[in-house]
């Protein structure tokens, strides 16, 4: 299926151009990307109102050919459809139209053409239409496992004792901690790396003593109270990663995204219970995130990024119109009914989708305003 636009961002557009009949483009609006593929639903006589309304009302003698459309259409007559586009197109020629009118009827054309064109979406057997849907969020858990790896084996793996970096401004900075040292024990327990972790964690802010490592010496610091930073006690440094290699970075990336996926979707299950509200953000949320993990450091990004592509892979797969999942849905039951689903069901259900989308996002930008006021 050819696309007719493919963006980056969502219009207005900053930059766009046209190769082989195909508007590629960077949309103002940083916030996802599209492709527009003609056809997406089957043509109706709805889509006539839409589009020549205007035009009708302002030259009566195209509702003759404008009403021999819409009967086409209305009877399922697409060869002969077509032929009615052919006709109305000469007769908005030979109008007399305000530009408005001109040009939304210009588009009528253009796009009721492309949806009654061999190539239109609708018109491609189930498998086809869901292998193009799927894509998308196909793409966004490829590059999150691919991002994953990456961050494995680059020195993301399994951690070690040794401190790698040292935020300023926190406890451990305070009390002396310096990357290279390597911490041997807390209140005189020697632990792994994840118990390191566990450790400060579970501390509720009581005061701390580390037993370092550094240059030969061993070296006591403290006492120190970790502090509450999102939720999680922290003394504020990273321990250094040990790289893995492709085969075992790989399946460490494949069981973290299933444990994420598994996690998301746990977390989309309490919201039918009314739970788990406050685990959903808005953009707004996602780009604070983002910059407190840019802080942290860029490979703190890293994994961020590969998080919200993975969730936004996830959010797009719910069976709901107008998301991919709920095109994928729709042709699978088109392919087992054999015939197609009558517009107005998908009219329907895209109604409750839209509204239950836009109700996630104030929800998630309720959370967001409250984090941010405190």
């Amino acid at each position: 299926m050819t696309p007719t636009r493919f963006y980056i961002g969502f219009p207005p557009a900053i930059f766009k151009t046209r190769r082989n009949g195909i508007e590629y483009g960077i949309g103002a609006i940083p916030l996802g990307g599209f492709v527009k593929i003609p056809g997406m639903h089957r043509p109706a006589p709805s889509d006539v109102d839409m589009h020549f309304g205007s035009a009708v009302e302002e030259a009566p003698d195209l509702a003759a050919p404008e009403e021999r459309l819409r009967g086409k259409l209305a009877d399922g007559k697409f060869e002969e459809a077509a032929g009615a586009v052919d006709d109305l197109e000469w007769s908005l020629d030979h109008s007399s139209l305000s530009p408005g009118a001109r040009r939304a009827a210009e588009r009528g054309i253009r796009e009721t053409r492309e949806a009654l064109s061999r190539v239109a979406y609708w018109r491609q057997p189930a498998w086809k239409r869901v292998t193009v849907i799927l894509a998308g969020p196909a793409m966004n858990i490829l590059f999150a496992i691919l991002l994953f790896a990456g961050l494995y084996m680059s020195g993301g793996g399994s951690a070690t004792r040794t401190v790698e970096a040292i935020q300023q401004g926190h406890p451990a900075a305070a009390v002396g901690l310096r990357p290279g040292d390597a911490i041997a024990a807390i209140d005189g327990q020697r632990l792994t790396p994840d118990g390191i972790r566990s450790e400060i964690a579970g501390s509720n802010g009581r005061p701390l003593t580390l037993t370092v490592i550094r240059n030969g010496k061993v070296v006591s610091l403290g006492p120190v109270r970790a502090t509450k930073e999102d939720g999680v006690y922290r003394l504020g440094f990273a321990l250094k990663g040990k790289p893995l290699g492709f085969a075992p970075a790989f399946w460490s990336s494949l069981k973290l995204t299933g444990n994420v996926t598994k996690q998301i979707g746990v977390s989309l299950g309490n919201l039918v219970h009314g739970q788990g509200r406050k685990n959903i953000s808005s953009p707004v949320g996602i780009v604070q995130g983002s910059s407190t993990a840019l802080h942290h450091g860029f490979q703190d990004y890293l994994w961020v990024l590969g998080l919200i592509s993975l969730s936004l892979a996830l959010l797009n797969l719910l069976p709901l119109l107008p998301l991919d999942g709920g095109h994928i849905m729709f042709s699978i039951i088109e392919g087992v009914r054999g015939r197609a689903v009558g517009r107005e069901i998908y009219e329907r259900v895209s109604a409750v989708g839209i509204a239950l989308v836009v109700l996630l996002f104030f929800v998630g930008l309720s959370n967001d305003i409250s984090r941010i006021g405190g």
